[in-house]
């Protein structure tokens, strides 16, 4: 898959703290989500199509729950 992150707006959960050690993540083109390390922006970039990211939001809140 490739996509342009050049123009991507990226930000950081409003849960993140001072930290500079956060993920940052952009909405992309056709419901697709961008995931990054926020020490590298300029480094890779997990790309997801909006069914994989649903996935993963639900795989999340299910292991937090357990938690």
């Amino acid at each position: 898959m490739n996509v342009d992150l050049f123009e991507a707006n990226w930000f950081k959960s409003s849960r993140s703290g001072p930290s500079k050690e956060c993920v940052e993540a952009a909405h992309l083109t056709r419901g697709r989500v961008g995931i990054r390390d926020s020490k590298d922006p300029t480094g890779p970039a997990l790309i997801f199509t909006p069914a994989a990211w649903d996935t993963f939001l639900v795989f999340v809140s299910s292991a937090e729950s357990a938690a």
